[in-house]
């Protein structure tokens, strides 16, 4: 096992390439950084950096382990963060987004609550895309999305908000008149598909392979974005179902929205790492299922 000071020692020499810069920053001689370095190649067995009088370089070996190492100890300091985080409970800095303009509103009633309640936690607003969405809960970019279900792999709250799913069609195409159509249709026109990085389960969810009788669902064109996939359907690529607040926040003379009259509505809310169970979160949640809940609305 490695120490920590060996850690950062050999991975700030590898970033550096610089005894004395790396002697600089972690605030020790240069001798204690070439004692820690030598200990380190006696360990391997190899030498882990070239060193002459003017430069310095990693050998393969070295920067092999630099990128092994490196991811391994970013995961020790977001273990350590969150434990710190835990225990100094419901303060510091949380970061929460939204996912889709209607969900704006319902995010803002969740901040609202929960500032009220723990003023000492700063709460930043930030919105997201279908492209970055996930990869922004991944890196650590936020630490709680409000966004539609299912989202693979990810802890998961109460729905804040349920609406009917609604096909949207050219506004000159043949479904456009109807009162309302059949999940049977998507076997009928090609569907338009959400970005290649949304999750497996959300795509079966809202653009399935096979209508209820098995027939296939043929693939239209993919947007990286909500918007561009509606203007694919404006463009008549394909149709696509969403959900009924898309006619209200994207009304567009160019597109029809049909009620589908046999799908399950679909639901909204918070989703997070699992490993990122802090106390913020856990309140947060709380304070969005209680802002947006029936008996709030009513007052």
């Amino acid at each position: 096992m490695l120490e920590r000071h060996e850690l950062e020692t050999f991975l700030t020499l590898a970033e550096e390439l610089h005894f004395g810069r790396t002697a600089e920053r972690l605030g020790v001689t240069t001798g204690r950084i070439s004692h820690v370095v030598k200990k380190l190649e006696r360990r391997v067995g190899a030498p882990l950096f070239e060193r002459t009088s003017r430069v310095v370089r990693l050998t393969p070996i070295g920067r092999q382990l630099a990128d092994d190492l490196a991811p391994l100890v970013t995961q020790m300091d977001e273990a350590l963060r969150r434990a710190v985080d835990a225990g100094r409970g419901v303060a510091g800095r949380l970061r929460v987004a939204f996912l889709g303009e209607y969900l704006a509103p319902v995010l803002s009633k969740a901040v609202g609550l929960f500032t009220s309640r723990f003023p000492e936690c700063e709460v930043e607003v930030h919105e997201v895309q279908l492209y970055n969405s996930r990869a922004s809960l991944l890196d650590g970019s936020i630490d709680i999305l409000v966004a539609a279900y299912p989202f693979d792999g990810m802890a998961r709250g109460p729905a804040l908000m349920t609406e009917r799913r609604v096909l949207a069609v050219p506004a000159a195409h043949p479904l456009a008149g109807e009162e309302s159509v059949s999940l049977e249709v998507l076997g009928d026109h090609p569907v338009v598909q959400y970005p290649a990085v949304t999750s497996a389960e959300f795509k079966r969810d809202r653009t399935p392979e096979h209508t209820p009788s098995g027939r296939p669902v043929p693939k239209g064109p993919s947007g990286r974005t909500f918007s561009e996939m509606l203007s694919l359907v404006a463009l008549g690529r394909g149709v696509l179902p969403v959900g009924e607040q898309t006619r209200h926040y994207h009304p567009r003379p160019d597109i029809a929205y049909v009620p589908i009259s046999d799908a399950p509505p679909i639901e909204r809310g918070p989703v997070w790492l699992e490993s990122n169970t802090t106390a913020r979160v856990r309140e947060f949640v709380r304070a969005a299922a209680e802002a947006n809940s029936p008996a709030a609305a009513a007052r």
